[in-house]
Protein backbone atom coordinates (compact mmCIF):
# COMPACT_ATOMS: atom_id res chain seq x y z
CA UNK A 1 0.00 0.00 0.00
CA UNK A 2 1.46 3.06 -0.97
CA UNK A 3 1.36 6.82 1.04
CA UNK A 4 -1.07 7.88 -2.11
CA UNK A 5 -3.05 5.25 -1.63
CA UNK A 6 -3.29 6.08 1.96
CA UNK A 7 -4.38 9.22 1.36
CA UNK A 8 -7.16 7.67 -1.32
CA UNK A 9 -8.85 5.87 1.78
CA UNK A 10 -8.21 8.69 4.30
CA UNK A 11 -12.08 9.50 3.51
CA UNK A 12 -12.61 6.58 5.78
CA UNK A 13 -10.46 8.49 8.56
CA UNK A 14 -12.25 12.41 8.62
CA UNK A 15 -14.42 11.71 11.66
CA UNK A 16 -11.85 12.47 13.89
CA UNK A 17 -10.44 15.59 14.29
CA UNK A 18 -6.25 14.14 15.27
CA UNK A 19 -6.23 12.34 12.20
CA UNK A 20 -4.98 14.63 9.63
CA UNK A 21 -2.49 16.18 12.43
CA UNK A 22 -1.52 12.58 12.91
CA UNK A 23 -0.85 11.71 9.32
CA UNK A 24 1.38 14.68 9.44
CA UNK A 25 3.51 13.48 11.62
CA UNK A 26 3.48 9.90 10.12
CA UNK A 27 5.01 11.73 6.88
CA UNK A 28 7.92 13.48 8.58
CA UNK A 29 8.64 9.91 10.41
CA UNK A 30 8.60 7.98 7.03
CA UNK A 31 10.57 11.25 5.89
CA UNK A 32 13.87 10.76 8.32
CA UNK A 33 14.03 7.23 7.92
CA UNK A 34 14.49 6.79 3.98
CA UNK A 35 11.41 5.28 3.50
CA UNK A 36 9.54 7.98 1.86
CA UNK A 37 12.00 8.23 -1.59
CA UNK A 38 14.09 5.63 -3.21
CA UNK A 39 18.15 6.00 -2.79
CA UNK A 40 19.96 6.78 -5.74
CA UNK A 41 23.59 5.09 -5.39
CA UNK A 42 25.19 7.22 -7.26
CA UNK A 43 24.18 10.55 -4.93
CA UNK A 44 27.46 11.44 -2.92
CA UNK A 45 27.00 9.60 0.74
CA UNK A 46 25.93 11.34 3.94
CA UNK A 47 29.63 11.04 5.66
CA UNK A 48 31.45 12.97 2.56
CA UNK A 49 28.63 15.49 3.39
CA UNK A 50 29.59 15.94 6.78
CA UNK A 51 33.29 16.43 5.91
CA UNK A 52 32.09 19.19 3.88
CA UNK A 53 30.31 20.90 6.77
CA UNK A 54 33.16 20.56 9.34
CA UNK A 55 35.67 22.25 5.82
CA UNK A 56 33.08 25.07 5.30
CA UNK A 57 32.63 25.59 9.42
CA UNK A 58 36.49 25.81 10.11
CA UNK A 59 36.97 27.97 7.12
CA UNK A 60 34.23 30.79 9.21
CA UNK A 61 35.91 30.19 11.76
CA UNK A 62 39.40 31.12 10.20
CA UNK A 63 37.77 34.18 8.59
CA UNK A 64 36.08 35.21 11.88
CA UNK A 65 32.50 34.96 11.38
CA UNK A 66 31.85 32.58 13.88
CA UNK A 67 33.31 31.12 16.84
CA UNK A 68 34.91 28.20 17.37
CA UNK A 69 32.72 25.24 16.94
CA UNK A 70 32.17 21.71 18.95
CA UNK A 71 34.01 18.98 18.00
CA UNK A 72 31.28 16.50 15.80
CA UNK A 73 29.96 13.91 17.95
CA UNK A 74 29.30 10.26 17.49
CA UNK A 75 26.20 8.51 18.21
CA UNK A 76 26.57 4.96 19.77
CA UNK A 77 25.27 2.90 17.67
CA UNK A 78 22.80 1.24 20.64
CA UNK A 79 21.15 4.92 20.89
CA UNK A 80 20.36 5.14 17.61
CA UNK A 81 16.87 5.25 17.45
CA UNK A 82 16.34 3.31 14.41
CA UNK A 83 18.35 2.15 11.18
CA UNK A 84 19.18 4.15 8.76
CA UNK A 85 19.89 3.34 4.73
CA UNK A 86 23.38 2.70 4.04
CA UNK A 87 24.32 6.53 2.62
CA UNK A 88 22.73 7.97 5.51
CA UNK A 89 24.55 8.95 8.82
CA UNK A 90 23.21 9.91 12.32
CA UNK A 91 24.50 14.05 13.11
CA UNK A 92 23.84 15.93 16.20
CA UNK A 93 20.96 18.43 15.60
CA UNK A 94 23.16 21.17 15.82
CA UNK A 95 26.02 20.29 13.98
CA UNK A 96 24.87 21.59 10.36
CA UNK A 97 24.50 24.86 11.45
CA UNK A 98 26.28 27.75 13.54
CA UNK A 99 24.14 30.16 15.86
CA UNK A 100 23.65 33.47 14.66
CA UNK A 101 23.87 36.24 17.19
CA UNK A 102 20.69 38.37 18.31
CA UNK A 103 22.61 40.65 21.28
CA UNK A 104 21.34 43.68 21.52
CA UNK A 105 18.58 43.47 19.05
CA UNK A 106 15.65 41.91 20.50
CA UNK A 107 12.77 43.82 21.36
CA UNK A 108 10.36 43.13 23.83
CA UNK A 109 6.76 42.15 23.39
CA UNK A 110 5.21 45.36 24.87
CA UNK A 111 7.10 46.93 22.42
CA UNK A 112 5.89 45.38 19.06
CA UNK A 113 3.28 47.04 17.09
CA UNK A 114 0.34 45.78 15.20
CA UNK A 115 1.95 46.89 11.83
CA UNK A 116 5.16 48.43 10.89
CA UNK A 117 8.53 48.45 8.69
CA UNK A 118 10.11 45.19 9.47
CA UNK A 119 8.51 42.04 11.36
CA UNK A 120 8.75 40.56 14.62
CA UNK A 121 9.34 36.81 14.79
CA UNK A 122 9.41 35.19 18.59
CA UNK A 123 9.23 31.72 20.10
CA UNK A 124 5.42 31.60 20.06
CA UNK A 125 2.92 29.66 18.12
CA UNK A 126 2.09 32.78 15.49
CA UNK A 127 4.41 33.07 13.23
CA UNK A 128 4.93 36.89 13.03
CA UNK A 129 4.57 38.58 16.67
CA UNK A 130 3.84 42.04 14.91
CA UNK A 131 6.36 44.88 13.80
CA UNK A 132 9.07 47.15 14.94
CA UNK A 133 10.55 50.25 12.90
CA UNK A 134 14.15 50.18 14.01
CA UNK A 135 16.22 49.36 11.33
CA UNK A 136 19.41 48.76 13.46
CA UNK A 137 17.78 45.65 15.09
CA UNK A 138 17.23 43.95 11.86
CA UNK A 139 18.44 40.04 11.37
CA UNK A 140 19.72 40.47 7.42
CA UNK A 141 18.75 36.72 6.12
CA UNK A 142 20.56 36.09 2.87
CA UNK A 143 20.14 32.04 2.91
CA UNK A 144 17.14 30.92 5.47
CA UNK A 145 17.56 30.24 8.97
CA UNK A 146 16.17 28.39 11.79
CA UNK A 147 14.92 30.33 14.47
CA UNK A 148 14.09 27.59 17.73
CA UNK A 149 12.04 28.67 20.78
CA UNK A 150 14.39 28.03 23.91
CA UNK A 151 11.31 27.22 26.12
CA UNK A 152 8.44 26.71 23.55
CA UNK A 153 10.20 24.41 21.23
CA UNK A 154 8.37 26.20 18.23
CA UNK A 155 10.34 25.66 15.19
CA UNK A 156 10.22 28.25 12.38
CA UNK A 157 12.09 28.57 8.77
CA UNK A 158 12.60 32.46 7.96
CA UNK A 159 13.85 33.41 4.41
CA UNK A 160 13.13 36.97 5.07
CA UNK A 161 14.66 40.54 6.99
CA UNK A 162 12.65 39.93 10.38
CA UNK A 163 13.52 41.51 14.08
CA UNK A 164 13.47 38.98 16.92
CA UNK A 165 11.22 39.25 19.53
CA UNK A 166 11.74 38.77 23.61
CA UNK A 167 13.93 36.43 25.14
CA UNK A 168 14.59 32.32 24.52
CA UNK A 169 15.30 32.27 21.25
CA UNK A 170 18.06 30.58 19.20
CA UNK A 171 18.95 31.38 15.48
CA UNK A 172 20.97 28.85 13.76
CA UNK A 173 22.26 28.91 10.04
CA UNK A 174 22.32 26.16 7.77
CA UNK A 175 26.03 24.93 7.22
CA UNK A 176 25.88 23.59 3.39
CA UNK A 177 23.13 21.29 4.14
CA UNK A 178 19.44 21.86 2.14
CA UNK A 179 17.71 24.23 5.02
CA UNK A 180 14.43 22.84 4.43
CA UNK A 181 15.46 19.15 4.84
CA UNK A 182 16.90 20.55 8.31
CA UNK A 183 13.94 22.07 8.91
CA UNK A 184 11.63 19.56 8.61
CA UNK A 185 14.55 17.24 10.60
CA UNK A 186 14.64 19.86 13.63
CA UNK A 187 10.52 19.59 13.73
CA UNK A 188 10.35 16.08 13.41
CA UNK A 189 13.06 15.77 16.60
CA UNK A 190 11.22 14.18 19.74
CA UNK A 191 12.37 16.39 22.09
CA UNK A 192 11.20 15.86 25.71
CA UNK A 193 8.54 18.76 26.99
CA UNK A 194 9.98 20.45 29.99
CA UNK A 195 7.01 22.92 30.46
CA UNK A 196 8.56 26.17 30.02
CA UNK A 197 11.97 25.39 31.34
CA UNK A 198 15.02 25.27 28.78
CA UNK A 199 14.86 23.00 25.85
CA UNK A 200 18.08 24.30 23.83
CA UNK A 201 20.36 22.01 25.70
CA UNK A 202 18.23 19.24 24.75
CA UNK A 203 18.54 20.00 21.62
CA UNK A 204 22.26 20.37 21.18
CA UNK A 205 22.48 16.27 22.91
CA UNK A 206 20.14 15.23 20.21
CA UNK A 207 20.67 13.13 17.17
CA UNK A 208 19.33 13.76 13.64
CA UNK A 209 19.43 11.85 10.64
CA UNK A 210 20.97 12.95 7.55
CA UNK A 211 20.79 12.06 3.79
CA UNK A 212 22.61 12.74 0.90
CA UNK A 213 22.45 16.19 -0.39
CA UNK A 214 20.14 15.60 -3.60
CA UNK A 215 17.83 12.87 -1.32
CA UNK A 216 16.96 15.99 0.81
CA UNK A 217 15.64 18.16 -2.09
CA UNK A 218 13.60 14.58 -3.05
CA UNK A 219 12.51 13.98 0.39
CA UNK A 220 11.49 17.70 1.07
CA UNK A 221 10.08 18.09 -2.49
CA UNK A 222 7.77 14.79 -1.72
CA UNK A 223 7.36 16.18 1.51
CA UNK A 224 5.68 19.27 0.43
CA UNK A 225 3.81 17.35 -2.00
CA UNK A 226 2.10 15.00 0.97
CA UNK A 227 1.18 18.00 3.31
CA UNK A 228 -0.26 19.90 0.20
CA UNK A 229 -2.89 16.78 0.13
CA UNK A 230 -2.99 17.41 4.03
CA UNK A 231 -3.94 20.75 3.72
CA UNK A 232 -6.68 19.63 1.72
CA UNK A 233 -7.69 17.10 3.72
CA UNK A 234 -7.92 19.36 6.83
CA UNK A 235 -9.95 22.39 4.94
CA UNK A 236 -12.85 19.08 3.56
CA UNK A 237 -12.63 18.44 7.21
CA UNK A 238 -13.22 21.87 8.58
CA UNK A 239 -15.50 22.80 6.03
CA UNK A 240 -17.05 19.40 7.11
CA UNK A 241 -17.62 20.52 10.87
CA UNK A 242 -18.88 23.95 10.05
CA UNK A 243 -21.55 22.42 8.51
CA UNK A 244 -22.69 20.51 10.67
CA UNK A 245 -21.78 23.08 13.45
CA UNK A 246 -24.39 25.21 11.40
CA UNK A 247 -27.04 22.59 11.20
CA UNK A 248 -26.49 21.72 15.01
CA UNK A 249 -26.88 25.49 16.06
CA UNK A 250 -29.89 25.89 13.87
CA UNK A 251 -31.77 22.57 14.78
CA UNK A 252 -30.77 23.42 18.52
CA UNK A 253 -31.75 27.14 18.12
CA UNK A 254 -34.86 26.32 16.62
CA UNK A 255 -36.05 24.41 19.56
CA UNK A 256 -34.86 26.92 22.29
CA UNK A 257 -36.93 29.67 20.54
CA UNK A 258 -40.47 30.60 21.66
CA UNK A 259 -42.49 28.99 18.47
CA UNK A 260 -46.44 29.97 18.07
CA UNK A 261 -46.99 27.28 15.60
CA UNK A 262 -47.42 24.04 17.64
CA UNK A 263 -46.89 21.70 14.68
CA UNK A 264 -44.19 22.84 13.25
CA UNK A 265 -42.71 22.97 16.79
CA UNK A 266 -43.11 19.34 17.18
CA UNK A 267 -41.73 19.16 13.54
CA UNK A 268 -37.93 20.60 14.88
CA UNK A 269 -38.33 18.44 18.09
CA UNK A 270 -38.79 14.96 15.96
CA UNK A 271 -35.90 16.30 13.66
CA UNK A 272 -33.32 17.24 16.54
CA UNK A 273 -34.66 14.20 17.98
CA UNK A 274 -33.86 11.73 15.47
CA UNK A 275 -30.76 12.70 14.08
CA UNK A 276 -28.85 12.83 18.05
CA UNK A 277 -25.75 10.62 16.87
CA UNK A 278 -24.99 12.53 13.42
CA UNK A 279 -25.87 16.28 14.72
CA UNK A 280 -23.87 15.50 17.97
CA UNK A 281 -20.49 14.64 17.04
CA UNK A 282 -18.28 17.15 19.61
CA UNK A 283 -18.22 17.50 22.70
CA UNK A 284 -19.56 20.90 23.11
CA UNK A 285 -22.36 20.17 20.70
CA UNK A 286 -23.55 17.73 23.26
CA UNK A 287 -23.34 20.19 25.83
CA UNK A 288 -25.12 22.37 23.88
CA UNK A 289 -27.86 19.68 23.73
CA UNK A 290 -28.14 18.99 27.55
CA UNK A 291 -28.73 23.33 27.75
CA UNK A 292 -31.42 23.15 25.00
CA UNK A 293 -33.10 19.79 26.78
CA UNK A 294 -33.05 21.87 30.33
CA UNK A 295 -34.74 24.80 28.07
CA UNK A 296 -37.27 23.07 26.65
CA UNK A 297 -38.22 21.42 30.11
CA UNK A 298 -39.03 24.71 31.86
CA UNK A 299 -40.68 25.87 28.89
CA UNK A 300 -43.14 23.40 29.42
CA UNK A 301 -41.83 21.88 26.05
CA UNK A 302 -40.66 18.14 27.20
CA UNK A 303 -43.61 16.67 28.10
CA UNK A 304 -47.54 16.62 27.56
CA UNK A 305 -49.73 18.30 29.79
CA UNK A 306 -52.60 17.11 31.49
CA UNK A 307 -55.72 19.11 31.74
CA UNK A 308 -57.19 16.82 34.67
CA UNK A 309 -54.36 17.78 37.09
CA UNK A 310 -54.26 20.48 39.32
CA UNK A 311 -53.05 24.13 37.98
CA UNK A 312 -49.72 25.42 39.01
CA UNK A 313 -52.03 28.20 40.48
CA UNK A 314 -53.83 26.41 43.26
CA UNK A 315 -49.95 24.82 44.27
CA UNK A 316 -48.87 28.46 44.09
CA UNK A 317 -51.59 29.19 47.03
CA UNK A 318 -50.19 25.93 49.11
CA UNK A 319 -46.84 27.85 48.59
CA UNK A 320 -47.79 31.13 49.84
CA UNK A 321 -49.63 29.67 52.83
CA UNK A 322 -46.37 28.13 54.15
CA UNK A 323 -44.23 31.15 53.52
CA UNK A 324 -47.27 32.91 55.75
CA UNK A 325 -46.54 30.26 58.18
CA UNK A 326 -42.62 30.74 58.55
CA UNK A 327 -42.93 34.49 58.50
CA UNK A 328 -42.04 35.04 54.67
CA UNK A 329 -43.55 37.01 52.76
CA UNK A 330 -41.54 38.77 50.42
CA UNK A 331 -43.47 41.19 47.54
CA UNK A 332 -41.41 40.96 44.72
CA UNK A 333 -41.86 42.37 40.93
CA UNK A 334 -41.28 40.13 38.38
CA UNK A 335 -38.78 41.12 35.31
CA UNK A 336 -40.79 42.00 32.65
CA UNK A 337 -38.55 41.75 30.05
CA UNK A 338 -37.22 38.82 31.22
CA UNK A 339 -40.84 37.33 31.08
CA UNK A 340 -41.71 37.98 27.66
CA UNK A 341 -39.46 34.42 27.01
CA UNK A 342 -42.08 33.02 29.34
CA UNK A 343 -45.26 33.97 27.29
CA UNK A 344 -45.94 30.82 25.65
CA UNK A 345 -45.81 28.33 28.77
CA UNK A 346 -48.75 25.77 29.18
CA UNK A 347 -52.20 27.35 30.16
CA UNK A 348 -51.96 25.47 33.63
CA UNK A 349 -48.73 26.51 34.51
CA UNK A 350 -47.79 30.08 36.44
CA UNK A 351 -44.68 32.57 36.25
CA UNK A 352 -43.63 34.14 39.27
CA UNK A 353 -40.53 35.46 41.08
CA UNK A 354 -37.71 32.83 41.83
CA UNK A 355 -38.27 33.56 45.07
CA UNK A 356 -41.78 33.52 45.11
CA UNK A 357 -41.09 29.50 45.19
CA UNK A 358 -38.98 29.64 48.40
CA UNK A 359 -36.40 31.90 50.29
CA UNK A 360 -32.41 32.28 50.42
CA UNK A 361 -29.95 30.14 52.12
CA UNK A 362 -27.06 33.34 53.04
CA UNK A 363 -23.76 32.08 53.81
CA UNK A 364 -21.60 33.24 56.71
CA UNK A 365 -17.54 33.52 57.15
CA UNK A 366 -15.99 30.59 58.56
CA UNK A 367 -13.04 32.62 60.98
CA UNK A 368 -9.30 31.38 60.62
CA UNK A 369 -8.77 30.74 64.09
CA UNK A 370 -11.69 28.38 63.67
CA UNK A 371 -11.34 24.84 63.73
CA UNK A 372 -13.34 22.56 61.95
CA UNK A 373 -13.51 19.10 62.01
CA UNK A 374 -13.63 16.02 59.83
CA UNK A 375 -16.53 14.64 61.55
CA UNK A 376 -19.70 16.39 62.87
CA UNK A 377 -23.52 17.04 62.59
CA UNK A 378 -23.25 19.42 60.20
CA UNK A 379 -21.09 20.07 57.00
CA UNK A 380 -19.59 23.92 56.87
CA UNK A 381 -19.65 24.03 53.15
CA UNK A 382 -17.37 26.25 50.38
CA UNK A 383 -17.23 26.59 46.98
CA UNK A 384 -14.50 23.83 46.88
CA UNK A 385 -17.14 21.61 47.64
CA UNK A 386 -18.92 22.01 44.60
CA UNK A 387 -15.87 20.88 42.68
CA UNK A 388 -17.74 17.07 41.62
CA UNK A 389 -18.52 15.44 38.55
CA UNK A 390 -20.05 17.79 35.63
CA UNK A 391 -23.80 15.91 36.25
CA UNK A 392 -23.67 15.44 39.90
CA UNK A 393 -26.49 17.08 41.96
CA UNK A 394 -25.69 16.00 45.71
CA UNK A 395 -23.04 17.08 48.21
CA UNK A 396 -22.52 13.99 50.40
CA UNK A 397 -18.99 15.09 51.23
CA UNK A 398 -17.01 18.25 52.49
CA UNK A 399 -13.85 19.16 53.55
CA UNK A 400 -15.04 20.76 57.12
CA UNK A 401 -17.78 19.53 59.34
CA UNK A 402 -18.84 21.95 62.65
CA UNK A 403 -21.58 20.67 65.40
CA UNK A 404 -23.97 23.22 66.88
CA UNK A 405 -21.74 24.91 69.35
CA UNK A 406 -20.00 25.80 66.65
CA UNK A 407 -22.54 27.08 64.61
CA UNK A 408 -23.17 28.97 67.00
CA UNK A 409 -20.18 30.32 68.27
CA UNK A 410 -19.31 31.38 64.27
CA UNK A 411 -23.03 32.59 63.81
CA UNK A 412 -23.67 30.51 61.10
CA UNK A 413 -27.26 29.44 60.00
CA UNK A 414 -27.77 25.66 59.16
CA UNK A 415 -29.73 25.03 56.05
CA UNK A 416 -31.84 22.09 55.66
CA UNK A 417 -31.22 19.28 53.61
CA UNK A 418 -32.66 20.07 49.97
CA UNK A 419 -31.28 23.23 49.51
CA UNK A 420 -29.45 23.93 46.57
CA UNK A 421 -26.26 25.75 46.49
CA UNK A 422 -24.56 27.78 44.24
CA UNK A 423 -21.47 30.09 43.49
CA UNK A 424 -22.31 34.11 44.19
CA UNK A 425 -18.86 35.49 43.36
CA UNK A 426 -15.98 35.29 41.21
CA UNK A 427 -15.63 33.39 38.15
CA UNK A 428 -17.03 30.38 40.01
CA UNK A 429 -20.45 32.00 38.83
CA UNK A 430 -19.89 31.21 35.56
CA UNK A 431 -19.18 27.44 35.79
CA UNK A 432 -23.15 26.81 36.46
CA UNK A 433 -22.62 24.79 39.52
CA UNK A 434 -26.00 23.72 41.00
CA UNK A 435 -25.62 21.24 44.26
CA UNK A 436 -28.04 20.30 46.71
CA UNK A 437 -27.60 19.28 50.24
CA UNK A 438 -27.94 16.30 51.52
CA UNK A 439 -28.02 17.11 55.17
CA UNK A 440 -28.14 20.28 57.55
CA UNK A 441 -25.30 22.66 56.34
CA UNK A 442 -23.80 25.82 56.66
CA UNK A 443 -22.18 27.61 53.77
CA UNK A 444 -19.54 30.21 52.68
CA UNK A 445 -20.30 33.29 51.99
CA UNK A 446 -19.31 32.97 48.84
CA UNK A 447 -22.23 31.08 48.24
CA UNK A 448 -25.88 31.52 47.95
CA UNK A 449 -28.49 28.77 47.88
CA UNK A 450 -32.16 28.48 47.37
CA UNK A 451 -34.55 26.47 50.23
CA UNK A 452 -37.47 25.43 48.26
CA UNK A 453 -41.37 24.83 48.97
CA UNK A 454 -41.74 21.31 50.75
CA UNK A 455 -44.78 21.63 48.25
CA UNK A 456 -42.10 21.27 45.11
CA UNK A 457 -40.15 18.58 43.51
CA UNK A 458 -36.75 18.98 45.09
CA UNK A 459 -35.39 17.43 41.71
CA UNK A 460 -37.10 20.29 39.68
CA UNK A 461 -36.44 23.10 41.33
CA UNK A 462 -32.66 21.75 40.95
CA UNK A 463 -33.51 21.41 36.68
CA UNK A 464 -34.87 24.93 37.12
CA UNK A 465 -31.79 26.56 38.94
CA UNK A 466 -29.36 24.60 36.13
CA UNK A 467 -31.28 26.23 33.53
CA UNK A 468 -30.74 29.91 34.40
CA UNK A 469 -27.09 31.37 33.42
CA UNK A 470 -26.54 33.69 36.52
CA UNK A 471 -23.82 35.39 34.33
CA UNK A 472 -26.77 37.66 32.74
CA UNK A 473 -27.81 38.85 36.40
CA UNK A 474 -24.26 39.11 37.89
CA UNK A 475 -23.10 42.98 38.37
CA UNK A 476 -20.63 44.79 36.21
CA UNK A 477 -18.15 44.79 39.03
CA UNK A 478 -14.29 44.63 39.20
CA UNK A 479 -15.12 40.93 40.47
CA UNK A 480 -18.63 39.43 39.15
CA UNK A 481 -21.35 38.62 42.04
CA UNK A 482 -24.60 38.04 42.52
CA UNK A 483 -27.07 40.18 44.22
CA UNK A 484 -30.43 38.46 45.65
CA UNK A 485 -32.69 40.95 45.11
CA UNK A 486 -31.71 40.56 41.55
CA UNK A 487 -32.03 37.03 41.34
CA UNK A 488 -35.35 37.60 43.42
CA UNK A 489 -37.02 39.11 40.26
CA UNK A 490 -36.12 36.72 37.57
CA UNK A 491 -39.37 35.07 36.30
CA UNK A 492 -40.06 31.38 36.27
CA UNK A 493 -42.49 29.25 34.98
CA UNK A 494 -43.91 27.17 37.58
CA UNK A 495 -45.94 23.43 36.27
CA UNK A 496 -48.11 21.40 38.11
CA UNK A 497 -46.45 19.42 40.82
CA UNK A 498 -47.48 16.00 38.77
CA UNK A 499 -45.75 17.67 35.74
CA UNK A 500 -42.75 18.33 37.44
CA UNK A 501 -42.33 14.39 38.25
CA UNK A 502 -42.81 14.03 34.66
CA UNK A 503 -40.08 16.51 33.84
CA UNK A 504 -38.00 15.10 35.87
CA UNK A 505 -38.30 11.68 34.77
CA UNK A 506 -37.91 12.68 30.91
CA UNK A 507 -34.74 14.78 31.42
CA UNK A 508 -33.31 12.42 33.35
CA UNK A 509 -33.74 10.15 30.42
CA UNK A 510 -32.57 12.38 27.81
CA UNK A 511 -29.25 13.34 29.91
CA UNK A 512 -28.91 9.86 29.66
CA UNK A 513 -28.58 9.73 26.18
CA UNK A 514 -26.57 12.78 26.24
CA UNK A 515 -24.00 10.61 28.93
CA UNK A 516 -24.31 7.64 26.48
CA UNK A 517 -23.53 10.23 23.12
CA UNK A 518 -20.10 11.09 25.58
CA UNK A 519 -19.24 8.05 25.98
CA UNK A 520 -19.44 6.98 22.41
CA UNK A 521 -17.53 10.46 21.07
CA UNK A 522 -14.83 9.00 23.30
CA UNK A 523 -14.79 5.07 22.37
CA UNK A 524 -15.35 6.78 18.88
CA UNK A 525 -12.05 8.87 19.10
CA UNK A 526 -10.14 5.55 20.63
CA UNK A 527 -11.91 3.32 17.73
CA UNK A 528 -10.69 6.14 14.69
CA UNK A 529 -7.23 6.15 16.62
CA UNK A 530 -7.00 2.70 15.87
CA UNK A 531 -8.10 3.02 12.55
CA UNK A 532 -5.50 5.41 12.16
CA UNK A 533 -2.54 3.55 13.49
CA UNK A 534 -3.80 0.68 11.20
CA UNK A 535 -3.86 2.46 8.09
CA UNK A 536 -0.98 4.48 8.62
CA UNK A 537 1.04 1.06 9.59
CA UNK A 538 -0.60 -0.20 5.92
CA UNK A 539 0.79 2.36 3.99
CA UNK A 540 4.71 1.14 3.54
CA UNK A 541 4.94 -2.73 4.55
CA UNK A 542 8.73 -2.36 5.64
CA UNK A 543 7.39 0.71 7.56
CA UNK A 544 5.28 -2.23 9.85
CA UNK A 545 8.45 -3.37 11.24
CA UNK A 546 10.09 -0.26 12.42
CA UNK A 547 7.69 -0.02 15.68
CA UNK A 548 7.48 3.39 15.18
CA UNK A 549 5.31 5.61 18.09
CA UNK A 550 2.51 7.73 15.56
CA UNK A 551 0.17 8.79 18.51
CA UNK A 552 1.30 12.07 18.71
Amino acid sequence: MSVEALFSDFDRLMQSPESVHRLRRFILDLAVRGTLVPQDPADEPAAALLKRIAKEKARLVKEGKIHKQVPFLSLDPNEALFDLPSSWTWTPSTYPSYIVSDKGKKVQTKDVIKSGKFPVVDQGKQFIRGYHNDGSKVIHVKEPLILFGDHTRETKLIDFDFIVGADGVKLLQPVSIYQRYYFMALQWLPLDNRGYGRHFKLLKTSFIPLPPLPEQHRIVAKVEELMGLCDRLEAAQMERETTRTRLTAASLARLNTPESDEVQFREHAAFALDNLTPLTTRPEQVKALRRTILNLAVRGKLVPQDSGEEPAAELLQRIAKEKTRGRRREQVDIQTESAKELEDVPANWSVVPLITLGSWAIGSGFPKNEQGSTDGPYFFLKVSDMNLAENEKFITTANNCIDEAAAKRIRAKIHPAGTIIFPKIGGAIATNKRRILTKGSAIDNNCLGMTFSGELNIEWAYLLLASLDFTQYQAGTAVPALSQGTLAKIPVGLPPLAEQRRIVAKVDKLMGLCDRLEGNLSVGDEGQGRLVSTLLHKALDPYETLGVDIKN
